[in-house]
């Protein structure tokens, strides 16, 4: 700036020549940044962050991004019902933190599996099942969690009671997100929304929002090494397999044997399951949904293109396991173990249900190819991952030979084989993977 003012203002606008070669260097600066300011439009995204098939791409941003206030919170009821439900509810919190621009406060998430006796629930820290410092910094000016610790007043709280039945619009939702995100309500510190699980709240985020929300929720580390221990497991008795096969020849290097890929089936064939699946039908007028132990079996026998022999890990509800029926009748060559058979079950049991749960999530996740219903929301939500998965490789998800492919087996695909299922990112809600779809595939 001295320099500029060191120019003579003579020269400037009487037409003369500037003969000092910094003042035109500098003149020519200042041009150049008037036309960029000028010519050039802003960043698209919030606080020059843009979000965009997954990829984080970040300008120049505070830590947690310009939008999300620091000393706005806001408070949810605790999440309950199944794990998958709960991390939909969760997302669904972030996104209305987001959307009225405060910090959610760390919620508590419900260890036990009850649908009705609320006092029965046994609520757990989100900390305890999801790393939050990880959370904080993967959705960095995206979403961000708070702590109570951070109030600097617990008694300044302000409840936001959720509106209920038909009366309840998703226009009227909305509507009062955005009366809450201004004017005087604006000046408490905490807003504190009471009345149903946030599960239940009207949606107005599309997938992309929420695949983003999961993409930063990684699992602490005692959980992950516990689903490693699984995933091992499954790994060595493919190459058990190996070894004893006629058709391996043994070699000295062990290196030379490639691992068998191991196929995990999200099997829903419970008697409470099999009730809901069949009403369900009934209503949408549709025979796409229940499929039977037989229909499954076959299914997954006539996926094109999979080799044997294939170990088949049998994700299925802990009242099965005492039935051994669901490991018999597969054709040769198919291998099938549940948590009991393989010997991991004593893994599982040292934890409640929603660990459990989170255990066989992430087995599911890992496995080479996974089949499930497109009914279930634990299915749904595992295909969901799989699918930003082959989204941020840049592979094309309806190749011949794609990484981690799915499949619903509740619906008929290629020669009697199980539907191919991708996700469609490009949905404005989360509809059709909150309650299921049969509209999958590619």
């Amino acid at each position: 700036m001295k320099v500029l003012f060191n120019c003579k203002l003579s020269q400037l606008m009487g037409g003369g020549t500037v003969k000092s070669l910094t003042c035109k260097f500098v003149f020519l600066i200042v041009a150049l940044l008037i036309l960029r300011a000028l010519l050039v439009p802003p960043s698209p995204g919030f606080g020059g962050v843009e979000w965009s098939n997954f990829v984080y791409i970040r300008n120049h941003s505070p830590s947690f991004g310009v939008g999300v206030r620091q000393d706005k919170f806001l408070e949810v009821p605790q999440i309950v019902w199944g794990l998958n439900n709960q991390k939909i509810a969760f997302a669904r919190a972030c996104h209305t933190a987001r959307t009225m621009n405060r910090i959610l406060l760390m919620p508590s998430l419900s260890a036990s599996l009850f649908y009705k006796e609320i006092d029965l629930l046994q609520p757990i820290s989100f900390d305890r099942v999801f790393q939050y410092d990880k959370f904080n910094a993967l959705c960095s000016g995206f979403v961000q969690l708070g702590r109570y610790s951070d109030l600097s007043n617990q008694t300044r709280v302000l409840e936001m009671q959720k509106g209920s039945g038909r009366k309840w619009t998703v226009e009227r939702d909305l509507d009062q997100l955005r009366d809450y995100s201004k004017g005087e309500f604006e000046d408490h510190e905490v807003i504190r929304i009471v009345g149903k699980n946030p599960f239940l709240w009207h949606d107005h985020w599309p997938v992309k929002d929420y695949a983003k929300v999961f993409e930063c929720l990684v699992l602490i580390d005692e959980i992950g090494r516990e689903a490693d221990r699984v995933v091992s497991r499954i790994r060595a008795v493919g190459r058990e397999t190996q070894s004893n096969s006629e058709s391996v020849e043994l070699e000295n290097d062990s290196s030379s044997f490639q691992p068998l890929p191991y196929v995990a089936v999200h099997m829903r064939v419970e008697i409470d399951w099999m009730i809901h699946c069949k009403k369900l039908e009934q209503r949408l007028n549709t025979n796409q949904i229940c499929s039977s132990k037989k229909e499954i079996m076959e299914r997954v026998a006539n996926i094109k293109g999979l080799k044997t022999p294939s170990v088949v890990y049998l994700a299925v509800a802990d009242k099965l396991l005492q039935n051994s029926s669901v490991l018999e009748g597969w054709e040769e060559g198919f291998l099938p173990y549940e948590k009991k058979k393989l010997g991991v079950d004593g893994i599982y049991k040292k934890y409640p249900y929603l660990i459990q749960s989170a255990i066989d999530y992430e087995v599911c996740l890992r496995a080479d190819i996974f089949v499930g219903n497109s009914f279930s929301t634990f299915s749904s939500l595992i295909v969901l991952e799989r699918t930003q998965k082959i989204i941020t490789m840049g592979v094309n998800m309806c190749g011949k030979d794609v990484t981690w492919p799915s499949y619903a087996y509740n619906i008929q695909g290629e020669s009697n084989g199980p539907m191919r299922w991708v996700t469609n990112m490009s949905h404005s809600t989360l509809q059709e993977i909150s309650y299921g779809t049969n509209h999958i595939s590619c």
